[in-house]
């Protein structure tokens, strides 16, 4: 072990050795390639009987941490060396904390049906191993044997309970108690926490973040709740004694000291012990940034750096991190579930009673949306105010709730607010809004916001029809307890919903309330009124999620820091390649972003400077023939004017190209589009292009599209979920044909909606990277013509 130590540290491989400059993203491509990395490095060092190597005679220890690193690496049930082991954790009884930690939560995140019984033999260990009395009271140390607790054996025994919770084995409120108390007693005058409870102790990195995964944790499950139950009564809005003041202080000192080239002011020790503790600060406070930094693109970066190019695997330098295996394991394990995809984002506006009345609403939310999805997500809290929409953008969904009105004070504020989410809406993100605790106020102030945010008139908030597929995406919801949700179509789909306050005279809670009185792991028995409620406001918010996401999440590598932006160059148009959106009855603005997002991934992709039109131009405006090439879409059946035709009929044959689509494969939008192409050209019909034809190839500089990803929706029975199926096909392209070149390219799939960055539920056609691929290729077609 000494020798490979060595080895790396002459090659330059230690975490000691980097030098950190964050600016860029990461390309999602390459931190799946190093987690694959060391997820094989694991499987090639695994022994026969399921372990691994045993660290200081704990054969336990070591094999849990190896296997709670696959199992968060998306290792799949049913891998061999998984399997294995899992039958060798299963054979154990540890007796000593780490070891007895690890594999509780290796239990419980890989089958706690299977595994039920042990997890419950351990819980009842720890609560006998917790020490009861004295400077240590509430603390774990390292077995019965330990005289005193220390806040790393502490917080893995947390950990341990936590996710036994999570998997349904109850564990005593006195337990947590007695956790809360003890870490509240350890914490520094700073806000700081160090090793023991003695707080004349310095606080480091390592330990702090521990201090503020447990009290997150232990105050969580003994919390009783901002809603309670007093027989079939919902009483919402009834905030409890909070401690984010002990967690804020704690939150400051990890911000002002953070940096993940060490652990905080505990010199060269821990390193990937402390990113494994910012991982879980991360993910537990739903914070992006901690102290300005967004921690997990910086301790990706730094991962990724210090690994070496010819490693797949890491080692830290010094103590239990000079083994390769402890030290894998636990970048692992930052690198994983660092990146798990944000569901939602709450928006902080104003102070915390304005917007955060019921501080578990979301988290409970996003918990149920795992265990019906199956997947590990996450979610965030965002400032509004101080937010760019390049913020924004990192979550698919913004929830925006509130008693009182959301407006800024200022006409200035209220201006600069609306653009902000116009700008996230126009790039497809989806806003979901809900007034709550008698939430007249917030009312009044969202509709006088979104006013701003749409002036155009044809975006009003309307009541959602029975029929919308909102209402049964995911879950049917119990028509006793169903609500008004108003809503905006924009783009190719409804992108604001809102849940307007219960009418007068109405008890009927927000859904945010009901939200809050799921908890699992501490579910209370409900008298059965209540317990419909709170069942249907979560179906009522899955289904608004799932309607909203598709189901389809990023992992946050995947989604860029900075939005696209168009190719620098000068303020004119000289050199630029210019495209316009045509104009015309059918729904000419349905998808407003499809052709600037096309130009914006041509820009980056193909480095091609290109502009946009940013209003569709007229069919009989003479401008036409400035464009090479032009884009048009629609949803709705349309009809043209004998002028219309004559000018695009000109246009065609004087060398210009059309791209069409129907947006969501609207048929009235195809058979109005095929109809007028015939009467302009009775004897140039619309033909299949050939597969063979170079439009359809990279014989342009562009990509292979002999396959492409087309989404189908499927049609479902009375209460089952909405799904689609994604198929590989070869694109559905028709052109008509003037002498050697085509003139007019049509898709009856839609290319539209998927470009516009919208996720949808009922919209047949091609997946976003297909459908820019696609779009892509005729631009560079076109420019040969």
């Amino acid at each position: 072990m000494r020798s490979i130590t060595r080895l790396l540290i002459a090659a330059g491989m230690t975490l000691a050795t980097f030098a950190p400059a964050f600016c860029d993203d990461i390309p999602p491509e390459r931190v799946r390639k190093v987690i694959e990395g060391g997820v094989g490095y694991l499987k090639r060092q695994q022994r026969n009987d399921g372990s691994w190597t045993p660290y200081q005679n704990d054969p336990v220890g070591i094999t849990g941490l190896c296997t709670l690193a696959l199992l968060n690496s998306g290792v799949p049930p049913g891998d061999p060396a998984l399997n294995k082991a899992l039958d060798y954790l299963e054979q154990q009884k540890p007796q000593e904390n780490y070891a007895t930690s690890l594999q509780t939560m290796v239990f419980a995140q890989a089958n706690p049906g299977r595994f039920r019984n042990l997890i419950l033999r351990n819980v009842n260990w720890f609560e006998q191993m917790q020490i009861q009395d004295g400077t240590f009271k509430g603390s774990w140390g390292y077995n019965k044997a330990s005289p005193s607790g220390d806040n790393s054996n502490s917080q893995f025994a947390l950990l341990a309970l936590y996710e036994a919770e999570r998997a349904g084995v109850r564990v005593s409120d006195r337990t947590w108690r007695f956790a809360k108390e003890y870490w509240e007693r350890a914490q520094n005058d700073d806000g700081s926490f160090g090793y023991r409870v003695d707080t004349s102790t310095a606080g480091t990195g390592s330990m702090t973040c521990a201090g503020i995964a447990s009290l997150v944790i232990a105050s969580g499950r003994i919390r009783a709740g901002d809603a309670h139950v007093e027989g079939d009564q919902i009483n919402c809005c009834q905030q409890d004694q909070s401690d984010s003041n002990r967690i804020e202080r704690a939150m400051q000192w990890l911000g002002a000291n953070f940096t993940v080239t060490h652990n905080p002011n505990g010199g060269k020790y821990w390193t990937l012990y402390y990113l494994y503790g910012v991982e879980r600060v991360g993910r537990l406070t739903a914070r992006r940034f901690i102290g300005g930094h967004d921690w997990y693109r910086e301790g990706t970066a730094m991962l990724l750096a210090s690994q070496g190019a010819m490693a797949d695997f890491w080692v830290g330098t010094s103590m239990a991190e000079d083994n390769p295996l402890i030290a894998t394991s636990l970048a692992l394990l930052f690198l994983s579930k660092g990146r798990r995809p944000v569901l939602l984002t709450k928006l902080r506006h104003g102070p915390e009673e304005q917007w955060n009345q019921h501080r578990a609403d979301v988290n409970n939310l996003a918990r149920y949306v795992e265990s019906r999805w199956r997947i590990d997500l996450t979610w965030q809290v965002v400032d509004l105010q101080a937010a760019t929409v390049d913020d924004l953008m990192q979550s698919p969904v913004l929830y925006f709730c509130g008693g009182t009105s959301p407006l800024p004070a200022a006409e200035p504020g209220q201006d600069d607010l609306a653009r902000k989410l116009r700008g996230y809406l126009d790039r497809g993100g989806f806003l979901f809004a809900e007034a709550y605790c008698a939430g007249e106020e917030f009312d009044r102030g969202f509709r006088q916001l979104v006013a701003r945010v749409f002036p155009e008139e044809e975006y009003r908030l309307r009541l959602l029809p029975p029929e919308h597929p909102i209402w049964r995406a995911e879950e049917r919801v119990d028509p006793n307890y169903l609500r008004p949700i108003y809503g905006i179509d924009f783009g190719c789909r409804t992108s604001v919903v809102y849940c307007p306050p219960a009418e007068p005279g109405k008890l009927q809670p927000s859904l945010s309330c009901l939200w809050e009185l799921s908890r699992a792991g501490r579910e209370t028995e409900y008298p059965k009124r209540v317990a419909d409620q709170v069942q249907a406001g979560l179906s009522t918010g899955i289904n608004i999620l799932a309607y909203a996401t598709n189901r389809e999440l990023k992992t946050k590598d995947e989604i860029p820091s900075q939005l696209q932006k168009a190719a620098d160059g000068d303020a004119f148009d000289r050199g630029r390649i210019r495209i316009a959106n045509l104009r015309h009855p059918g729904g000419c603005d349905s998808a407003p972003r499809a052709l600037v997002n096309l130009m914006e991934v041509a820009a980056a992709q193909l480095n091609l400077r290109t502009r946009a039109r940013e209003k569709p131009i007229r069919l009989t405006d003479r401008e036409i023939f400035d464009y090479p090439l032009v884009f048009m879409h629609g949803r709705n059946r349309f009809s043209l004017t004998d002028a219309e035709r004559e000018q695009l009929k000109n246009y065609l044959q004087r060398g210009g190209l059309l791209l069409a689509n129907a947006i969501c494969a609207s048929e009235p939008f195809a058979e109005s589009f095929r109809r007028e192409m015939a009467t302009m050209f009775p004897d140039l019909p619309l033909e299949p292009i050939p597969a063979s034809h170079p439009l359809l190839t990279p014989a342009y500089g562009g990509f292979d599209l002999a396959l492409v990803t087309r989404r189908d929706p499927q049609q479902r029975g009375r209460g089952e979920r909405l799904e689609d199926i994604l198929r590989k096909v070869p694109p559905d392209l028709e052109g008509i044909r003037f002498a050697d070149r085509y003139g007019v390219l049509f898709s009856r799939f839609d290319l539209s909606c998927a470009l516009e960055k919208q996720n949808s539920l009922e919209c047949r056609g091609y997946i976003r990277e297909d459908a820019a691929r696609i779009g892509l290729n005729v631009l560079l077609y076109s420019l040969q013509q």
